[in-house]
């Protein structure tokens, strides 16, 4: 079960500026934090808050959907899943972390469209046993049509009319070109629910339809994120007051995700996201200008121990780091001795666990020297229970700091000018007044 521990946000520090004193801190703002929590509950029912994301995990009918649907379809040997952003980054994320060693399909996840990646795929895939899951929302986002009427022409030219039968269209229910699309030409669909944005969609057939084919087992990983919803709203929330605290009122902007696992790598990739979009605010839901929101950056532990932690400790106090360790290692090697290595014989017999684990403890307790403030989250160990508690337990923080700043987490108009320019250079109809404000700059 996730837990949290956060004695070492009030570490004694070197230097001139006085460290965060948790416990008082939380007990001044417990009633602020309640609130935040409660808001958060009123709104869930509202279609228009964007909170659909909390019962998503109860949804074990659609996951069953999805796993018939992935059974019944034994022939695929290779998934591409076209999408960007949160159309792409939960699953594959969670798909690097869990996916067995011989799962029923291997996955490939199109989040970009520079041309030469995606001719050296469609040269290496064979289309009889492929299948391509197109991801859209709105059914228009540029990036993923084009690769989605790339690889659609591709099927068509190699397997005719039965081309309909690779294509899936993930999308709103009921609107948008590639529901219409999906719903003309008779290709598979699963729904995006109105009231989920992209990058809280993770426990949805986003998420789930991909995760299916890499052999992720569906129903322990939303069990994990039910414990989330259960139990670990309580820590959810007080880490979100933490590093709401520190970013308000000790000047730390910059929040560092830094998991001790390989198999966990891309997951701050997709913190990222979820924090940028939904905390990076110009306006609060007063209308009120406030630009506020703190930067994620992705870290990897013990690999950034030898290039990112030297920022860490020594550069600029405007950073805390959350830590994600294991209790368990699924498998271990020992270390063995070797003759004319005597220097290193503090590690003969030892085990490359106990090395990580040394890594891990040792590094926040160093930034605790240098006055650096970090929390550490422990899960059991790498599997689909602890990590959907842990994605759950993630946008539940987030949204709960998205409250206490006062600002609504689940919209992302920072985005859209730059998709106008982008359809206007690309010869939108819709779009031509924005070419003057294109070739002025």
């Amino acid at each position: 079960m996730l837990e949290v521990e956060f004695s070492l946000l009030s570490a004694s520090r070197v230097g001139p500026e006085s460290g965060l004193e948790l416990q008082a801190e939380f007990e001044a703002h417990g009633e602020t934090l309640k609130r935040a929590v409660e808001a958060i509950r009123e709104r869930a029912g509202d279609p228009k808050a964007m909170l659909g994301w909390i019962r998503l995990p109860e949804d074990t009918e659609g996951a069953r959907r999805v796993r018939r649907f992935q059974e019944a379809r034994p022939w695929v040997r290779d998934l591409v899943v076209l999408g960007i952003g949160g159309s792409a980054l939960g699953a594959k994320a969670l798909a690097h972390a869990l996916t067995p060693q011989n799962p029923p399909a291997r996955l490939y996840f199109v989040d970009n469209v520079e041309p030469a990646p995606i001719a050296r795929l469609l040269g290496e895939l064979d289309p009889a046993t492929t299948l391509v899951v197109a991801i859209s929302k709105s059914g228009k986002t540029a990036e993923t049509m084009a690769a989605f009427l790339i690889f659609r022409d591709w099927l068509e030219r190699h397997l005719g009319q039965h081309a309909t039968d690779h294509l899936v269209a993930v999308t709103d229910p009921q609107n948008g070109p590639l529901r219409t699309y999906a719903a003309s030409e008779g290709l598979a669909s699963f729904d995006i629910p109105p009231d989920v944005g992209g990058r809280f969609s993770v426990f949805s057939a986003v998420g789930l339809l991909p995760l299916a084919f890499a052999g992720v087992q569906l129903e322990d990983l939303l069990m994990g994120a039910r414990r989330a919803n259960a139990k670990g709203l309580e820590a959810a929330a007080k880490s979100a007051l933490a590093l709401y605290l520190l970013y308000r009122y000790r000047q730390k902007p910059i929040h560092v995700l830094m998991p001790y696992s390989t198999r966990m790598a891309l997951i701050p990739a997709w913190f990222v996201q979820l924090h940028a979009e939904s905390l990076g605010k110009a306006y609060d839901r007063r209308g009120s200008r406030v630009h506020v929101g703190p930067t994620p950056l992705p870290a990897l532990g013990a690999t950034d121990q030898h290039s990112l932690l030297q920022l860490l400790q020594e550069g600029p106090f405007d950073k805390v780091v959350t830590f994600v360790r294991l209790r368990h290692h699924d498998h271990d090697l020992e270390i063995p001795g070797a003759p004319g290595l005597s220097p290193l014989r503090f590690l003969f017999g030892k085990r490359l666990g106990a090395l990580l684990d040394a890594e891990a403890t040792a590094t926040p307790l160093a930034l605790a020297k240098a006055g650096r403030p970090s929390l550490t989250i422990w899960i059991d160990r790498v599997d689909e229970a602890s990590l959907g508690e842990l994605l759950q337990f993630f946008m539940w923080q987030t949204a709960i700091f998205g409250e206490l700043l006062g600002i609504n987490a689940f919209d992302q108009p920072g985005v859209e000018l730059a998709k106008r320019y982008t359809y206007a250079l690309m010869g939108h109809e819709g779009y031509e007044e924005l070419r003057g404000e294109i070739d002025e700059a």
